[in-house]
This record gives C-alpha cells, sequence and structure tokens, in this order.
C-alpha cells in the first residue's frame, strides 16, 4: 500500500493533475502558466488533512472514509491524494459496477464553482483521447467530479523509471498528444498541468491525457498564455521521453534534473543516439530564451503550430519486428532406436547393432511373384487404354456439346480463376474526431457486432446533406489486426433518402496522426438505400480503415433523436 505503483491507483491520482480555470474558457493567447510545471508532484503528497478550505484554517476538510457513498452510487474505496482541501478516491459506481475515479471538496471551497466549470466545460469535448469526465455535481454541501479509471494504462512516469522511450513510441506520444491538445485548444479548453503523470499508454498502445480543465482548478492553476503552457509542457514530456531527464535544474516526476549553470541544452547531446528530428522538436517546444534547435527553426508556441511542425518531419516507422531463430532439431530417444532399452551399466562398453536390410527377392518364389505383378500391371494399362479410347469416341458423337465441353475446360485449364472474397474480422475500432466533439464514441463496436438492431448514430444536424463546412465529416476508424488487402466495405444504413457519401482511407493507428487529406482513400459510394457497397478503386494493404461519413440524408425523428441531417451505422463488414 505504501508504493501504490499500479496503472489504476496512477489513473486516479494523476487526474487531480487534470484542471482548468474557469477563465480557460476566454484564453487564446499563449504563454506560460503562473504555476510552472517544473514543481514535483511531492505536493501532492504533504496531506494536508489540517489545511481549511481557504488556506485559513477555519473550516476543517470533510469527513470521509473507505465506504461512504455520494448519491447512494458512488461508494468511495480508497483514498489516494488529500490536498489544499480537496481529495481523490478511487471509486466503484455501484449502478453500473464499474471503477471510477472522484474528486471531493466542499461546497464553500473558493475553488468550488471552477472546478464545476471546468469539469462540465472538459465533458463536452468528448474527445477520447481525454480521460472523460462522467459527471460534476454539487450535493448535501459537497461538490464531486467523477472521472473514468483506466485499469490497463500506465502513466509515462512508470515508463520513464525503465529508460528512455523508444524513437517510434516518442513520436507516437507528442503526435497524438499534440493532436489532441491542439483539439482543445480549439474548442476553449487548456490542460495547464500537463506532466509525465497526466499522460497514460494503454494496453494498445494508444496515448491518453487525464486532467483536461479540472487538475488545474483544483489547484487554482492560472494563465494568461495558456495555449504556449501547454506547448512548453509537452516540449518538456518529449525531453523526458527521449533522454530520461527532466528539463530543468531541479528533479521532478522520478526523473534527475539537468546540472545546473549549463542551460538548456538539446536532448542529442544530453544522450547519444537521441533522435535529431526529435531533439529539434522539443527545443522548438520548450521555452529556453529564444534558443532553438541547430537549424535555428521558429519557435513553436501552440499545440497546433507543433502538430503542424510533426507533420512537416519525414515520418518514423514503427521497428520492423525481430525473430529468433530456432534451436536445432534434436531427435527424441525413440527416434534413435533407444527405446526401451536398458540403461547400459557404468564403464560398460555398448556396441550398437547395424541394422541388415532384408535380402531382395533372389529366390524361385520371389521370381514368380515378380513376373506376377508384372503381369497385372500391364493388364491393369491396357484396360485403362481401352476405357480411354471408350471416353473419346463417346465425346466425337456428342458434337452438340462439344463447343459447352471446350469451353468449360479451357476456362478450367487456365489460370484466371477470380480470387474468392475472403471476409476480413474487425478487432478493435475507435471513433475519429478530426475537428469539433466526438459523435457517439461508446457506441462504435455495435457497428461490427453482426446485430443489426444495435447502431452507432451521428448527431442532428440543421443544414446539409453535405456536413461541411460546419464539420469536414464524421467516422470510426477499424483495426483489422495486421495488414490486409480491402476489396470491399459492406456498409448497413439507419437512414435512408437524398443522399449518404462514405470513404474509406487507409490510415497509420486507430488514432491518426494525420489529417484524412493526408491518407490513401481507399474507395467512395453514395447511396440513398440503407445499405451501400464501396468497392476499392486500387488495391490497398492496411491495418487501420478510416470509415468516413461526409453527407447524411435529411431524415424523421425517431426514439430520442429530433429530425435532421443524421445517419447511423448497423452493420459494417470488410472483404479482402
Amino acid at each position: 500500500m505504501a508504493e501504490r505503483s499500479t496503472a489504476a491507483v496512477d489513473v486516479a491520482d494523476n487526474s487531480d493533475d487534470q484542471s482548468l480555470t474557469a477563465q480557460a474558457d476566454q484564453s487564446t493567447a499563449d504563454g506560460v502558466a503562473k504555476n510552472q510545471e517544473q514543481e514535483t508532484d511531492s505536493d501532492a503528497a504533504q496531506e494536508n488533512t489540517d489545511t481549511g478550505i481557504d488556506g485559513s484554517g477555519k473550516t476543517p476538510p470533510l469527513e470521509l472514509h473507505s465506504g461512504h457513498k455520494l448519491a447512494r452510487r458512488y461508494r468511495l474505496e480508497e483514498c489516494v491524494t488529500r490536498l489544499d482541501g480537496f481529495s481523490s478516491w478511487r471509486a466503484v459506481d455501484e449502478k453500473l459496477r464499474r471503477a471510477v475515479g472522484v474528486h471531493i471538496l466542499p461546497a464553500e471551497h473558493s475553488r468550488a464553482r471552477s472546478v464545476l466549470a471546468a469539469a462540465r466545460s472538459s465533458a463536452l469535448l468528448g474527445d477520447p483521447r481525454f480521460v472523460q469526465v462522467l459527471d460534476a455535481v454539487e450535493e448535501d454541501d459537497v461538490v464531486y467530479v467523477v472521472h473514468e479509471w483506466l485499469p490497463d494504462a500506465t502513466e509515462l512516469t512508470a515508463l520513464l523509471a525503465a529508460g528512455p522511450l523508444e524513437v517510434y513510441d516518442a513520436y507516437q506520444m507528442v503526435s497524438q498528444i499534440s493532436s489532441a491538445m491542439a483539439a482543445a485548444h480549439r474548442e476553449g479548453l487548456a490542460h495547464l498541468r500537463l506532466n509525465p503523470n497526466a499522460v497514460l499508454r494503454t494496453s494498445t498502445g494508444q496515448w491518453r491525457i487525464r486532467g483536461l480543465a479540472v487538475n488545474a482548478a483544483l489547484r487554482g492553476i492560472d494563465s494568461d498564455t495558456p495555449q504556449r503552457a501547454d506547448t512548453e509542457s509537452i516540449g518538456a514530456l518529449l525531453y523526458a521521453a527521449l533522454t530520461q531527464r527532466w528539463p530543468y535544474e531541479s528533479d521532478a516526476y522520478g526523473l534527475s534534473g539537468l546540472p545546473k549553470d549549463i542551460g538548456l541544452i538539446p536532448p542529442d547531446q544530453v544522450r547519444a543516439g537521441v533522435h535529431r528530428g526529435l531533439s529539434e522538436l522539443a527545443m522548438r517546444a520548450l521555452a529556453n530564451d529564444g534558443a532553438t534547435a541547430s537549424r535555428h527553426e521558429s519557435p513553436c508556441t501552440t499545440p497546433e503550430e507543433l502538430v503542424k511542425a510533426i507533420g512537416e518531419m519525414p515520418r518514423i516507422r514503427p521497428p520492423e519486428p525481430t525473430f529468433t531463430t530456432p534451436p536445432d532439431y534434436q531427435r527424441t530417444t525413440y527416434q534413435q532406436g533407444s527405446y526401451g532399452r536398458p540403461a547400459p551399466r557404468p564403464g560398460a562398453r555398448v556396441t550398437q547393432p547395424v541394422p541388415v536390410p532384408p535380402p531382395p527377392l533372389q529366390s524361385r518364389t520371389g521370381k514368380a511373384l515378380k513376373w506376377a505383378v508384372s503381369a497385372l500391371l500391364i493388364a491393369a494399362l491396357g484396360l485403362g487404354s481401352w476405357q480411354l479410347a471408350d471416353a473419346l469416341i463417346g465425346q466425337g458423337n456428342n458434337a452438340d456439346d462439344t463447343d459447352k465441353t471446350q469451353t468449360t475446360d479451357e476456362s478450367d485449364k487456365s489460370g484466371n480463376h477470380p480470387k474468392p472474397a475472403e471476409p476480413l474480422t474487425i478487432q478493435g475500432a475507435q471513433e475519429y474526431v478530426a475537428s469539433g466533439s466526438a459523435q457517439a464514441p461508446g457506441d462504435v463496436a455495435k457497428t461490427y457486432d453482426n446485430n443489426s438492431e444495435t447502431y452507432w448514430r451521428t448527431k442532428k444536424y440543421n443544414e446539409g446533406p453535405e456536413l461541411a463546412p460546419y464539420k469536414p465529416g464524421v467516422g470510426i476508424v477499424y483495426d483489422l489486426g495486421s495488414a490486409k488487402e480491402i476489396s470491399t466495405a459492406s456498409i448497413g444504413l439507419r437512414y435512408t433518402g437524398d443522399r449518404t457519401a462514405v470513404h474509406l482511407y487507409a490510415t497509420d493507428s486507430l488514432t491518426p496522426s494525420t489529417g484524412v487529406d493526408g491518407m490513401k482513400e481507399i474507395g467512395t459510394g453514395t447511396t440513398s438505400a440503407g445499405t451501400l457497397n464501396v468497392k476499392a478503386s486500387e488495391t490497398v494493404k492496411t491495418r487501420y480503415v478510416l470509415l468516413w461519413i461526409t453527407a447524411v440524408p435529411n431524415t424523421p425523428a425517431d426514439g430520442y433523436s429530433t429530425a435532421g441531417y443524421k445517419q447511423a451505422i448497423t452493420d459494417l463488414k470488410f472483404t479482402g
């Protein structure tokens, strides 16, 4: 219990590090946060059980304990952080029977209003690249925020404890984190506590951020230049991933700081073998008194500029898989011919008998047997020749069927049979958000569950059928498990009408590092019916396929969905 190093506990502990002030929605300029990330999370370890709500000691903290229930639903299990009048817990949602994390503070706390505003703003974003806020409530003089709990995720802090990241892993981390923060800033949200504790890698290799908007509000962190602050934090994360060192003089997050009095030096000067392009990228993102990488590129001051800089870099490919040489084949005791023999006495010399082959058929009986077998073979050949001739004569009498027979024989002998369609198994999927908010990220698995009654549905739009310019499109990235050739996609649609337009693209992961314009198009199709078959225009081999919808029909209200331009996918099948 003293170390609590499991990924699940880490998720809750660092979800405290996700925050935004009440003014974050209005922040658009770039700059540096007032509370720099150079501090360590040892602040959280200094439990403040005697501190008052406003730091004055007037109001004692909430008396909470394991087993306490909030809203008769969330049962508290373990306190993972207690600081500045608030506490964070691992809890159980007894209604949905799942683990969750909960931040709790008194309603009279000086930051209660900003925490509620930050949590609700973060929940509206709905981007799956962030740990989701599930609930934000003020009830019985208590304010609490409920968020996802990710038991299969590992903090970047724990990953760096084992050593620097591989080049491809560092590249994926900075690409995905930068893209996610650029999307958040477009919606007016900032992080301001983006550190190694707030970055998680899931078991599928995807990177997620926790603490958007909430952690800064819990700690009262504000910034006049939130975009610059988050960009510098991403630069520090990349620096740490490449060098296993924190890019400041102080030690933090289990990492040693840089030597004093030498300033900020590029990662490739701290550690040999660091990728030159990523080293320059880290320096462009960090605030370093105007000093940038060796090529004197302009600094990156916003996550959007960082995404653009990553896109201009040569793409870093994943490492080739390594195969170990199998051991030499060893004959078993049975194959060596010693099975069932008694073990030799110590010191006794064992002579292996040499097997003698059986004598050939040289006797009178043997010769007669050979002549008999030869005669039988000759008779069989004669009978077979007679049957073959009879079959050829019969074919000559059936003149009407000659052309058909020749055509069939020729087609059978030619090797130009069309390759039979092979169904491809979908291993997983994730909604792709190019801009704005997600559609229904929790329902993507319903598109390939072989149940036409379940579906993933887009939001309702007031204009259409084209989604642009309000949204470039909506879609889902599917994982086929390994690289496969795609020939056709059969798509079941819930709504009919004018019109549904679908494009298929080959991409590099469930969270693509490039926009749709940078992907390889597989095929496209348009329909007004309830099904659509999209055929590949050329042979493309890929593991990840983006189904991208750019136009939806105008449909009436159904269930809880009002009338408007929308579409839903009921079934999807890929064939190769």
